[in-house]
Parts: structure tokens; sequence; C-alpha cells
């Protein structure tokens, strides 16, 4: 008795149609009908797996990216090429103050406010930011050095952001979708200190101040860090006197100078430790 003849199903095989659809990447990234599948598995992803770190809470900071820290402004200065590209090192430099306040507030943060004790299992005002360089990493980088776990939320550029170094590896996500990530970024916020920075810290801040203004979500504390800038990039009292904000508006946050003044200022507001808190949450947005 002879076998029966196997004919070659190689085409078939390798066909695009025979992949299982999680394992075809082509299908699930390049069919605009798939949308929507993508933004779930973006929120679920980030979801869970801080769920299984029972991180509860957040400290969001945004800032700018472009804001050196002390050692890479340095060498930026070094290796300044001729006179203009020295002028514009310096020009950045000079803001490197608020990488280091950045730096304090989240250690802080880290130390006092929860992260490093969990309570029933509970992370709270964990530090979390967009991931990236300057400010964010300044933020990441005070947790760090706290010992305390901090979250990086980053986002796909056409320039490829990169993660920063201090980001807890495990807690360190990459977003294809802004919404999406604005989301998980507001979504277990319990405060927000904001840094000196441009478009991107601009939209987030007001974002955050939109929310609670028409209280789509519960009041939380917002700190605005650095007096000089702040008061010199936005006039705020003339949103008041052009009737377009009231004067109330103004006490959704404050306007401090220093990383130790914004961690007191969210406390004062009602933020609130670990040890403090209770195991009920705010309603989240969305």
């Amino acid at each position: 008795m002879t076998d029966t003849p196997k004919h070659d199903n190689a085409q078939q095989r390798t066909a695009p149609s025979y992949r299982l659809p999680v394992e075809d990447t082509d299908f699930l990234t390049n069919r605009e009908e798939l949308r929507g599948l993508r933004f779930a598995l973006e929120y679920s992803k980030a979801d869970l797996v801080l769920q299984d770190w029972g991180v509860r809470s957040t400290v969001i900071v945004f800032g700018s990216a472009r804001i050196p820290s002390p050692e890479l402004a340095a060498a930026r200065i070094a290796a300044a090429a001729d006179g203009a590209a020295r002028a514009r090192a310096e020009k950045l430099g000079a803001w490197m103050r608020y990488y280091e306040e950045a730096r304090a507030f989240a250690r802080l943060v880290s130390e006092e406010g929860g992260a490093l004790k969990p309570v029933d299992g509970q992370r709270d005002n964990v530090i979390a930011t967009g991931g990236g360089p300057g400010i964010m990493e300044a933020a990441n980088r005070g947790a760090h050095d706290a010992g305390a776990p901090s979250i990086g939320f980053n986002i796909t550029l056409p320039g490829e952001q990169e993660p920063n170094a201090f980001s807890t590896p495990d807690l360190t996500f990459r977003f294809h979708y802004f919404a999406m990530r604005k989301m998980h970024l507001a979504m277990r916020a319990r405060a927000l200190a904001v840094f000196p920075g441009g478009f991107g810290t601009m939209d987030e801040l007001f974002e955050i101040l939109t929310l609670q203004q028409t209280r789509k979500v519960t009041v939380t504390p917002v700190v605005l860090v650095g007096k000089d800038y702040w008061n010199s990039v936005i006039n705020f009292d003339a949103m008041i006197d052009s009737g377009l904000i009231e004067a109330a508006d103004m006490g959704i946050f404050d306007i401090v100078d220093t990383g130790p003044e914004a961690w007191a200022a969210l406390k004062r507001r009602g933020l609130k430790p670990a040890s403090a808190r209770s195991g009920k949450m705010g309603r989240r947005p969305g």
C-alpha cells in the first residue's frame, strides 16, 4: 500500500489570512475598521499592569522635555562648536534649576505620599510622567532616588521619543493614541504639578483645569511651579477682566517657586498620604 502523495500547502500556510488574528500585526495595525479595538488594547494593557502593581493613585508631573539636567547642560556647553551653539546651550541651561526642583518634588512625594509603603497592597501618589526627557526625567529620577516606583506614559512620535532611564521598567508604557495616553494620565491622578513648558505642557494643564472647572472629574489639587514663568506667559487676570473665566476659577490651583513648596501646597489642598486615605476612590474621567 502506497502513501497518498502530499501536495505542497506552503502558500496556504504562509498566506496572511491563515495567521491567527492576534499574530497578524498588519491586520491589527493597518485596518481603519479596527481603530476601536486598538483603543481598547491601549486602555487595557496599561490599566491591567497598573492594577497588578497595585497603583491606586498617582501624582502627575508635567513640564518641558527641553529643560536639561545639570549634567546634560554642562556637557552641551562644553561641546558647543561655536558661539551661537554655546549661546543656545546656555539659554536652555539657565532653566536647569527646574529640573532640580522637579527631582526634589518627586522624591518628597515618593517618600511621604505612599508609593514606598503600600497599604493593603495598594500604592498611592505614585509619580507619573510622560516618560521622556527634561522635567519628565527629573520627576522619574526623584522617585528613583527615593527607591520608589514611578510611571512613564510615553507616546510614539515622528522623532521617536525614547523613555528616560529612571521610570520603573515594568511601568514604562508606550501609546500610539494621544487621547488614550491623556486618559491614563488623568484617570488615577490625585494631584498635578506643572513645571515650565511649551505647547504640550499647556495642552495637558488646561485639559485638567477644564475637567475640573466643568466638574467632569473629582477636584484634584493642582500646583504650578515657577512664579516668574507662569505669571509672564499666561495673563490670568486678563482672562478674569474679560469675563471669560470667573475669579473663583483661579482657586483651582496654586503658583509656587520650589518643589518643596509644591508638595506643601498639594497637602494644604487635601492630598493625603496612603496612611490617611480611605479605600474609596474618586470618579475616573470617561
